[in-house]
């Protein structure tokens, strides 16, 4: 019989195979809060009321970006997954909060089982990085929707902090000083400017090696994965009072960093006191685009930045070193005067 579902660009048979397909991938990221089994209309997940006293739940949604637009250009889809899952987990680690479960959304014209499985394998070892449980997610086919080849991302976790050791930047004053921790290059942010740069006024081929970019390909760079902070911070903060934690994304340094300073400070940043690494110095030099919107664009090296006392500023960079992190001190907090920026940059 005629299935004009099908016809019409569906299959649900081909929709039911790949969730079939994926299921083991999503099982292995699976503990002990999950109870709800792979397939149904919603993912359930059992706070152990034993462990917290006063639980406060954490949650955060992310995509991608045009990202996604080197992944279909390269036809490489295995780690882009991890991008999603990190854009997401890194949000809710800067209030303290241990990532839980996580929720996928991918979305394509027409399903391609191996790229949705490349895709899939992505987030789970994401999820398995970060210490969360894909416990769900959605796959749709939009026919005429997206262009053959292409496909969108979204996530959603959920993590838990208990009450009073949420991370809000309440207890930022002036005299703290910033610490930064490397980023593993790009992360998911910048990349229209990225590919207007690099594809279309540079014409880079993504196939091709520089030797600015230390013998990598244009394809390889550009798709390292987003670094997952989420180990990292709740090993330090169990030995480290940290009063803020940023996450440096869209906006770069210019407007993520005030979002957890007192109406009364402001960020003074050192240029020069962390290592850049190439890709960022390459865009900027070959496409001539001005420092601070560099700054206000991509993470520049730096993808998390902690706000610590100044006399935790030696032990904090000591045990992100422990942690094996590359962790610089890049600033200090002053006194916001008229007529300052909430962020000034100044050299090392």
């Amino acid at each position: 019989m005629t299935n004009k579902y099908a016809e019409a660009g569906v299959d649900i048979d081909k929709g039911n195979e790949f969730v079939e397909r994926i299921k083991p991938l999503v099982s292995s990221t699976f503990k002990s809060g999950v109870i709800s089994n792979i397939g149904g209309f919603a993912g359930l997940y059992s706070l152990d009321k034993e462990k917290y006293k006063d639980p406060v739940l954490v949650s955060s949604t992310d995509g991608v970006g045009t990202k996604l637009k080197i992944a279909f250009l390269t036809n490489k889809h295995d780690t882009i997954g991890i991008d999603l899952v990190a854009m997401c987990v890194n949000d809710v680690i800067v209030c303290g909060a241990q990532p839980l479960f996580f929720l996928d959304y991918f979305a394509s014209g027409i399903l391609e089982a191996s790229v949705g499985y490349d895709v899939v394998k992505g987030i789970a070892n994401g999820c398995k990085e970060s210490g969360c449980a894909l416990i769900g997610g959605e796959t749709a086919e939009l026919p005429g929707f997206y262009a053959k080849g292409e496909y969108d991302l979204a996530g959603f976790v959920v993590g838990v902090v208990e009450k009073d050791k949420i991370i809000d930047g309440s207890e930022v004053s002036v005299g703290n000083v910033l610490v930064g921790i490397a980023s593993s290059g790009l992360h998911s942010n910048g990349y229209s400017l990225v590919r207007k740069v690099l594809l279309d006024d540079l014409h880079v081929k993504l196939d091709e090696s520089s030797p600015e970019l230390g013998g990598k390909t244009f394809g390889e760079v550009l798709l390292t994965p987003t670094k997952i902070y989420v180990n990292t911070i709740l090993n330090l903060i169990k030995k480290v009072k940290v009063n803020a934690l940023i996450h440096i994304t869209g906006g770069g340094f210019v407007d993520n960093i005030p979002r957890l300073l007192p109406k009364n400070c402001k960020a003074v940043v050192k240029l020069g006191s962390w290592e850049v690494p190439p890709i960022f110095r390459y865009i900027q030099y070959r496409g001539q685009i001005p420092p601070r919107d560099m700054l206000r664009t991509f993470n520049c090296g730096i993808g998390m930045v902690l706000v610590v006392s100044e006399d935790k500023a030696n032990e904090t960079v000591m045990h992100l070193k422990a942690l094996k992190e590359e962790a610089y001190v890049i600033g200090h907090v002053e006194r916001m005067l008229e007529n300052d920026s909430p962020v000034m940059f100044r050299t090392a």
